[in-house]
């Protein structure tokens, strides 16, 4: 199975496209789209899904894994977040992706075994399980992550522990 997986943000949205079942993935791309604060925001939103879409037509993933919704203070930023996401979530339905999600404590407990643990924790992890030359920023990491347990999540056993969700 091939996988695209994205860690939504408006001015740093991390994805990675990860190859394989969850014994032996193999990472074949992972960047993070990032925007100036300069660039308004519907434009960053149109970058996002622009970027995503070439992604999508140069890797030809089967199925699209994105972080789910997190509690945030700030309503602000729950509605900037949501667009972010819409955004990925629009270039992968064009396409006619099966799109699922996952919530981040689900996503850090596959990967660190912990659901707490920090960005720190988890670009260390998904380095040493990837088997990568060096720690990814902490966005392309999280996608990373994102990415390791959806194929994780193919085993069905293990897709009710993780809770994931068709969009």
């Amino acid at each position: 199975m091939r996988v695209l997986s994205i860690d939504p943000a408006v001015r740093n949205t991390g994805y990675a496209v990860l190859d394989g079942d969850p014994r032996r993935p193999t990472v074949l791309a992972f960047d993070v789209i990032s925007i100036p604060k300069s660039v308004s925001h519907s434009a960053a939103l149109s970058a996002i899904r622009t970027h995503l879409v070439h992604v999508i037509q140069k890797f030809q993933p089967d199925e699209v894994a994105v972080e789910g919704i997190i509690y945030v203070q700030s309503h602000q930023t729950a509605i900037s977040m949501g667009a972010a996401r819409a955004a990925a979530l629009i270039a992968a339905a064009d396409h006619g992706l099966r799109i699922y999600e996952y919530s981040p404590k689900k996503v850090k407990m596959a990967v660190v075994g912990k659901g707490t643990a920090n960005k720190n924790q988890v670009a260390f992890m998904v380095r040493a399980l990837l088997g990568l030359a060096e720690t990814p920023p902490s966005d392309a990491a999280d996608a990373l992550a994102i990415g390791m347990a959806h194929l994780q999540a193919s085993d069905p056993l293990k897709a009710a522990l993780l809770d994931r969700r068709l969009v």
